[in-house]
């Protein structure tokens, strides 16, 4: 009788979501990004490259964006 082994891949338990972007350091003084969705000032500073969203619109993103399943 011979055993059969496959080795299967690893299971992420994030497989259903993608990656977060990195996220910038968040500034201790001003001037502070505008959120691009709302325009509130965020906790990042204005050299903050990519999307910068205030803690309320990045909370309702995650919440868009999390696994149902």
């Amino acid at each position: 009788m011979t055993e059969s082994t496959h080795a299967s891949a690893p299971v992420s338990a994030s497989y259903c979501a993608p990656e977060p972007a990195p996220r910038p350091e968040p500034a201790t003084e001003g001037p502070f990004a505008a959120c691009v969705l709302c325009q509130e000032p965020t906790e990042y500073p204005e050299s903050a490259k990519g999307i910068t969203l205030c803690p309320v619109c990045e909370w309702q993103e995650a919440q868009r964006t999390a696994c149902s399943g």
